[in-house]
């Protein structure tokens, strides 16, 4: 099937999603997403943050869609034409989401163990405003343990369930869902319980916000003072890939988190072994630097980036009359005449 989306045409296989086909395609092009993750079944369709516009269904039936689409969970037609990035209506429906995600956050990156690599700060970069209209008290919860190595803080949380589909689909006897409903709708445990699943580390990976983050990690440091290398082991434990990242100040791992692609998606899962126990350099098998294909402050200036060579080109004008002084000045080696020499002793020159 042929897809066209911001003028870009590809070929992609029946069942492919838009969101799916404009990650193919690259670029800007792409919609944001802050729900959908390919790795998990069922995922998608929640945050609203990928919104496009279908100017043209298909060859069959080449009428518009009057409402814009979902782009996770809408499915490619042949001939199918798409304005992401190049609408005004997708532009427009992205700001107001953003600032409906944001209505409730207590917008604290400055303490957030999540600055710097926040798929909503990103998304409010792009597509938030200065200003905020909401007036109202926001909602608040009371900080809730639930467990000896995540920290939740569901202030944060944006409801995206992407926590709720790892335990579902990962882990055995899932012990945390979602509560409530409505605008009282939170992430919790039943009865309190702790999460010490073998696989429950995961969650910490697939959150988009600060709302779950790792306790031996907190307030430690900010991800882009560590270096992030690629590193594996032989793990025993059944499901993991031993595959993971490590993030490094110095010879010290101060956090241990699987692989993730441009997406932020996590390549493979890991076990808690693999990402509480292990951090020690000997531990590892330890690969090289990992570099980061999507621009974020972690990968500004960062040693694994290839730096242009500065070159300041000079109008030759300009240089003359440092050529005509540059003898008296800057070249010691080419004594100065006697007149020269006594205005130089009375600090004249």
């Amino acid at each position: 099937m042929k897809v066209t989306i911001d003028g870009q045409a590809i070929e992609v296989e029946p069942g492919t999603t838009i969101l799916q086909a404009a990650r193919k395609i690259g670029g800007e092009s792409v919609p944001p997403a802050m729900c959908y993750y390919s790795k998990l079944k069922g995922s998608g369709g929640k945050c609203r943050c990928c919104l496009v516009e279908v100017a043209k269904g298909s060859d069959a039936d080449p009428r518009p869609m009057p409402k814009l689409m979902a782009s996770c969970v809408t499915g490619c037609m042949d001939g199918m034409e798409i304005n992401s990035k190049s609408s005004d209506r997708v532009k427009e429906a992205r700001e107001s989401v953003t600032e409906f995600l944001l209505i409730n956050h207590p917008l604290d990156c400055p303490v957030c163990d999540q600055a710097g690599e926040c798929d909503l700060q990103d998304l409010s970069f792009e597509h938030g405003k200065a200003k905020s209209r909401f007036i109202e008290e926001k909602r608040t919860f009371e900080p809730e343990n639930i467990g000896p190595n995540i920290q939740l803080h569901m202030n944060r949380c944006i409801l995206c369930y992407r926590c709720v589909m790892v335990a579902d689909q990962l882990t055995d006897n899932r012990v945390h869902g979602v509560m409530d409903r409505g605008d009282h709708s939170n992430i919790s445990t039943c009865i309190s319980k702790a999460i010490d699943n073998e696989f429950s580390g995961n969650m910490i990976d697939v959150c988009p916000v600060g709302a779950l983050t790792d306790k031996t990690f907190r307030f430690k440091s900010r991800v882009w003072f560590n270096k992030p290398y690629n590193a594996h082991r032989e793990c025993t434990t059944p499901g993991c890939c031993g595959k993971t990242t490590l993030w490094m100040f110095g010879d010290e791992i101060q956090r241990v988190t699987g692989r993730k692609d441009v997406y932020h998606e996590v390549e493979e899962f890991i076990c808690n072994e693999c990402r509480f126990d292990h951090k020690t350099p000997a531990d590892w098998v330890i690969e090289g630097p990992r570099a980061f294909d999507k621009d974020s402050v972690i990968n500004q200036n960062n040693y694994t980036q290839e730096l242009e060579t500065v070159v300041i080109a000079t109008e030759e004008g300009i240089l003359k009359g440092r050529e005509q002084d540059r003898k008296k000045i800057s070249m010691p080696a080419i004594p100065l005449n006697k007149d020269e020499e006594a205005d130089f002793k009375h600090g004249n020159i």
